[in-house]
């Protein structure tokens, strides 16, 4: 079978999509490659990549694209579980005989309700990585013989065994030759991040204990995997010679730094090759391995700080204390990396007071960026069996009409709605300070390219303000 990988259209500007942390639309326009559909895509002749939300094609031409395939592989998310649906419900219109596929997170954990909600629509729910198993289905094999695999037969539904994570990541393909072949590399665009950029995982899976983090916990494991130093190299080698509008390069790892030797390794390989580059790290890595890592070429790092409250973090399981995340950006500012900073309110233990110290936090550090979200506890999280054991949950329904975040979170002593409130209070209290805006006043006055790009994200941010606050109130 020919396959159609497919991140489905959903909401302006919705950031959902495989390889992506933020499911909802962003206050300023950003999109993570749907890394995740690529793999596979690489593994299977005559396939196709089609991320909707970037490419701007509406469902109408999805539709008209799905006709020239013999399976679609949707990946979908809890907040956009019945768009999607629909979506599938629409191809099968168009093509009856077409076999329809859900990946991702949530239909991992929940496999049986998402089978039952996409009845007539979905044929196939994937679990867990689906890299082999999509291969194996469009190789004809027979789907009781496929692992990882849960579909309706005979009014049942059958679960086949469950696919081992893959222990060999050098085996599979780059996905860098399929994001030249099928998407538009110019724009996927990171506001922080010097674009274009180009985004590859180095490893799978993360060793942290957070409550709340989606991937690790329903996805691609707490034990980390990697790719050998001299793989990733390769394929980095082969954007160089193959991209050469790339700018920077970003390792969308889960934590890229959970293993320091291989960041080492693979700081030491690509230092000849004298790009820019991005990682997710943890505040607790140390000096020496950022000292390396900066030498090589990285420029900027992301860090999910989320709270500036100790307790918090204890809560969460975050495993790093606030002195440790202090130090980490004293170490940063040393080696003359830029730090974006990712914050989430709402988590268990927020109260009014502790959201003016977390606000308090990030301007003491003084990052160069912040996002700041709304604590969403995902089926499969730790942080979701809290929340449904203590009433926490308000609400089921994670994004408003317009795709962004809805606060249902909501605690005795702090409502949803002051939650919801705290985000614009953050971005506020952090960009408009007189030290921030004279920076930006500076770098503008001194790089037009700069002052282009600061002056649209601005009017961009004031825009989904805008939108976020009248969904609010017409709620």
């Amino acid at each position: 079978m020919k396959p159609l990988f497919l991140n489905p259209p959903t909401f302006e500007d919705f950031d959902g999509g495989a390889g992506a942390r933020y499911q909802a639309s962003r206050e300023v326009t950003s999109f993570w490659y749907p890394t995740w559909l690529c793999f596979p895509a690489g593994m299977i002749e005559g396939s196709r990549v089609v991320d909707a939300p970037v490419q701007k094609f509406t469902l109408e031409d999805c539709l008209t694209i799905a006709k020239d395939f013999d399976m679609v592989v949707m990946y979908t998310s809890t907040p956009t579980l019945q768009i999607d649906i629909e979506t599938a419900r629409r191809i099968k219109e168009k093509k009856p005989g077409i076999v329809t596929v859900l990946t991702g997170p949530h239909v991992t954990i929940l496999p049986e309700e998402s089978l039952a909600a996409g009845k007539g629509a979905i044929d196939i729910v994937c679990r867990g990585e689906f890299d082999y198993s999509t291969r194996e289905l469009c190789e004809g094999r027979e789907w009781e013989r496929v692992d990882g695999i849960s579909f309706i037969r005979g009014g049942k539904t059958v679960h086949t065994p469950d696919r081992p994570p893959i222990e060999d990541l050098d085996a599979l393909p780059f996905v860098a030759p399929v994001y030249k072949r099928d998407l538009p590399i110019k724009e996927y665009v990171i506001p922080h991040f010097l674009n274009p950029y180009v985004s590859i995982y180095s490893s799978r899976g993360c060793p942290s204990h957070c409550i709340y983090c989606l991937w690790p916990q329903t996805f691609s494991g707490r034990r980390m995997r990697t790719r050998s130093p001299q793989n990733v190299y390769e394929e980095i080698k082969w954007i160089v010679d193959n991209i050469p509008e790339m700018r920077e390069l970003s390792f969308d790892d889960d934590t890229f730094t959970a293993d320091r030797k291989h960041a080492r390794a693979v700081a030491e390989l690509i230092k000849p090759l004298g790009i820019s580059w991005t990682i997710n790290a943890r505040a607790n890595t140390d000096f020496e391995t950022l000292k390396v890592m900066r030498e090589a070429g990285l420029r900027h790092v992301v860090v999910g700080f989320e709270s500036g409250n100790e307790q918090i973090l204890k809560n969460i399981k975050k495993g790093v204390t606030k002195d440790q995340a202090i130090e980490f950006s004293r170490n940063c500012k040393k080696l003359g990396l830029s730090v974006h900073g990712a914050f989430i309110m709402g988590l268990p233990g927020e109260t009014r007071q502790t959201i003016q110290e977390t606000i308090e936090f990030a301007k003491r550090m003084d990052l160069n960026s912040i996002q700041a979200s709304l604590a969403s506890p995902y089926p499969g999280t730790e942080f979701y069996e809290l929340c449904k054991q203590e009433g926490w949950i308000a609400s089921d329904t994670f994004l408003d009409e317009t795709g962004h975040q809805s606060c249902v979170i909501n605690y005795p002593h702090l409502s949803n709605t002051e939650i919801f409130n705290s985000v614009e209070e953050f971005y506020n209290k952090f960009y408009f300070r007189p030290k921030y805006i004279a920076r930006s006043v500076m770098k503008m006055i001194t790089d037009s390219g700069e002052r282009k790009k600061l002056l649209k994200e601005g009017k961009q941010y004031l825009e989904y303000m805008k939108k976020r606050k009248q969904a609010q109130q017409g709620k």
